[in-house]
């Protein structure tokens, strides 16, 4: 049962990634459709084609590996040879002559595909001002900025489900239980000796299912709130309100100091002597204020966006540690193949299912934060690398008319073909790494 929970674990992260991956896409081709751009494919998938339909001018599929998606524009780059531009340069590619060299034909070859792409838009069908580089700049911003921020628009919905719709699991005033007597801390012993003394809330008088209203005439709200006051008063009898059979009692009790867990401001887990009484809360699924799941969405972007300059410095660290046989830092990087041993190990974790469904939407949600952060990067082939690309062009134009001189031609990114070649194969690299870590030293963080 528990490897079939994996089974499903995994499959669930992978079909949630798919869908993560579409909207991605469908983020580029709204826009793009929407201010006349001229989209060949919709593709979910790299490799061969699984299965494809035409609707229109678009081909819309799936292929072999689901590790990412495309859409296919007309025009990402200028012309090799713009209509009635004759042979000369014009800063544009226009010629289309590359040279030489292994970088030079990488280019001459980009911009061959391109020119497929632009295949007669100049002809009787009117098909003049539908190609990417065409757009105003605004445009093409919004165009790739799109799949990026149907990402985070996604991750927030996740989240929302997950802070509003679930609920967070919170001690709530409700006792669940008292004990018996007081056992030392740290000791494995479960029963009470006859010697044993009684605990502070079983010599009150408190019983399970009690509401807790008020300690020491301070009204509570929540469980954490009551064990502060407790916390505070060893050794002083204090009076504890409870609500038992739809009336209210007060009760007396004595906190005894004791060496317990003590949670920081910091969120660090520490032992000190505190006030002590012996009963436990009742945890049940709290909802919490629509707010709050788009305020996580932006936190965690805020937490991504301060560590992904450190990746390279990351991965490194994670290939060293999976060199040398290393435990491996918990909070390196992970690669799909990790989110989904992740997702297996949520699944199968002896849990109820909604704290499971709970924690897998947000793994979900913080796989969605990433690629909204990651697809920013002002690196080609990433949506932020073309976003610079656009800005350029603009500012170039802006100089010019500043200027009052003719606008120069549009900038000409299939020049930097050699260097998103290099990105790519460093990204690739990257992969590499961090799979074969999650494989054979996968970070531990269920136990």
């Amino acid at each position: 049962m528990t490897v079939i929970a994996f089974i499903i674990g995994v499959a669930l992260l992978v079909v949630g990634l798919a869908v993560s991956i579409a909207l991605h896409e469908l983020g580029h081709l709204f826009p793009a459709k929407r201010f006349g751009v001229r989209v060949g494919q919709y593709m979910i998938g790299f490799g061969p084609t699984l299965w494809s339909r035409r609707i229109g001018e678009t081909e819309y599929g799936f292929k072999a590996l689901p590790l990412g998606g495309y859409i296919s524009m007309a025009g990402m780059y200028p012309p090799s040879r713009r209509a009635g531009a004759g042979d000369g340069a014009d800063g544009s590619g226009t010629e289309g002559k590359a040279g030489g060299g292994f970088f030079a034909t990488m280019v001459q070859d980009a911009r061959a595909a391109n020119d497929e792409t632009l295949a007669g838009r100049d002809g009787e069908d009117g098909d003049t001002g539908r190609a990417f580089y065409e757009l105003p700049v605004y445009k093409r911003v919004i165009i790739m900025l799109g799949g990026p921020v149907m990402n985070f628009l996604l991750a927030i919905v996740l989240f929302a489900i997950v802070f509003s719709g679930i609920g967070l699991q919170t001690a709530t005033t409700t006792i669940a239980s008292v004990n018996e007597c007081v056992l030392p801390a740290g000791m494995t012993q479960t029963e009470c000796t006859p010697d044993a003394p009684a605990s502070p809330a079983a010599a009150a008088g408190l019983r399970p299912g009690d509401v807790i209203v008020s300690v020491d005439g301070t009204a509570v709200a929540t469980f954490a709130e009551a064990s502060a006051i407790v916390q505070a008063s060893p050794g002083r009898t204090i009076p504890i309100v409870v609500r038992r059979g739809g009336a209210e009692q007060t009760l007396q009790i004595t906190p005894m100091l004791a060496e317990r867990q003590v949670a920081g401001a910091d969120g660090t887990v520490e032992t000190a002597e505190v006030g002590f009484v012996g009963m436990t809360a009742t945890v049940e699924y709290v909802r919490q204020p629509i707010a709050d799941g788009p305020q996580a969405a932006l936190a965690q972007t805020g937490q991504v966006f301060g560590i992904i300059w450190q990746l390279p410095a990351r991965v490194y660290d994670t290939a060293v540690d999976l060199i040398t046989g290393q435990s491996r830092d918990p909070n390196s990087p992970l690669s799909v193949v990790g989110a989904g041993r992740l997702a297996g190990e949520v699944a199968a974790t002896d849990a109820p299912i909604l704290n499971r469904v709970s924690s897998l939407l947000t793994i979900l949600g913080s796989l969605n934060i990433a690629l909204f952060v990651f697809n920013l990067l002002p690196l080609l082939p990433l949506d932020g690398g073309h976003v610079v690309v656009a800005l350029w062009d603009g500012l170039r134009r802006a100089w010019a008319k500043l200027w009052r001189r003719p606008p120069p031609a549009p900038v000409d990114a299939a020049k930097l073909v050699p260097v998103t070649f290099v990105v790519v194969i460093a990204l690739i690299a990257m992969t590499v790494v961090l799979v074969a870590a999650d494989l054979f030293n996968p970070v531990q963080l269920l136990g």
